[in-house]
């Protein structure tokens, strides 16, 4: 499979089906925009979008009910589905099935760390060369419950790290736990935090603003930036 052109440069929103993918939804009431959406698994049947990402084979879901809830929603929509579908094998109850470049993936990008369905996606936007990608509902853990997390965390942040070095902008929602994005901005920093006065790090246009706590909104006035909105507009992480 060749790249895809119109992608490169894009600005891409996933979706999955974490908690904070209420927010994609509350930001696009607001008139947020993206070139393209991504689904994963089951949030294409809630979510308009471009492509959608199930990388499991579609019998997971019509012949077994390993997928739990998302089974009997899958086995309506997936036959249904008008939007390329990646996948790891075609089956004939799925028309838009389309077969996973992981060959071209894993050899251009010399790297086979792929153990779920959401670092597989961000994996096929780092190999397309998108310009950002904004992430909801990716969310692994959960500040109230620490007695539950989804396998895989470490996997999604280890690309995310690698889009981040190619230039590629991450905005994540502030909701979720990855990249600690719903853990207060003076609680991040280790040791620091410990601090009279907790050094905090912001990111914007220009590059890094580290300073105390107390001055923050000071730095971002003189540095021209502004305050990120916290759920309409998910706070960018650059390289």
């Amino acid at each position: 499979m060749p790249k895809i052109e119109s992608l490169q440069g894009a600005h891409v929103a996933i979706v999955a089906l974490g908690n904070s993918q209420v927010d994609y939804a509350i930001g696009a009431e607001n008139s947020m925009q993206w070139d393209e959406v991504w689904t994963v698994n089951s949030a294409a049947a809630v979510y308009k979008s471009d492509r959608m990402f199930m990388l499991d084979p579609a019998s997971r879901f019509f012949d077994t009910d390993d997928a739990g809830a998302q089974t009997d929603v899958m086995k309506k929509f997936l036959p249904e589905c008008d939007i390329p579908c990646y996948t790891c094998e075609l089956d004939e109850r799925v028309p838009s099935a389309v077969v996973y470049p992981i060959k071209e993936v894993v050899q251009d990008t010399k790297c086979a760390y792929l153990n779920n369905t959401i670092p597989m996606t961000i994996a096929f936007a780092y190999w397309n060369k998108v310009a950002r990608i904004d992430l909801f509902g990716v969310d692994y853990s959960y500040q109230h419950n620490l007695h539950f997390a989804e396998a895989g965390r470490a996997c999604v942040e280890f690309w995310l790290a690698k889009c981040m070095e190619a230039n590629i902008e991450i905005g994540v929602s502030h909701r979720s736990g990855l990249l600690d994005q719903n853990v207060p901005l003076e609680e991040r920093i280790y040791g620091f935090h410990r601090l009279g006065d907790p050094v905090v790090a912001v990111n914007h246009d220009s590059g890094w603003i580290v300073c105390g706590n107390s001055q923050i909104e000071k730095e971002m006035k003189k540095a021209g930036a502004k305050v990120p909105e916290p759920v309409l507009s998910p706070e960018p992480y650059r390289g």
